[in-house]
């Protein structure tokens, strides 16, 4: 049963595509999974990777920051 807060599965499915499409504009999960995909593992999936890509990003800043100008 789904709580109040607890996203849906179509929510999370969006969230995750979102997250592996990084930059690309084509879809990349089929909406036919969500009727294999439980709940808490389509969290565990956008937790995963939500922290890949929060590390990429924190990468990307590190390697930016090398070309930034100092007075």
């Amino acid at each position: 049963m789904q709580t109040k807060n607890e996203p849906t599965k179509e929510t999370l499915l969006t969230e995750i595509e979102t997250l592996i499409a990084y930059g690309r504009s084509e879809p990349t999960i089929h909406p036919d999974l969500l009727a294999y995909l439980e709940i808490a593992e389509l969290q565990s999936i956008k937790q995963s990777l939500t922290q890949k890509v929060n590390t990429l990003s924190s990468e990307e800043s590190a390697w930016l920051e090398q070309f930034k100008k100092y007075e």
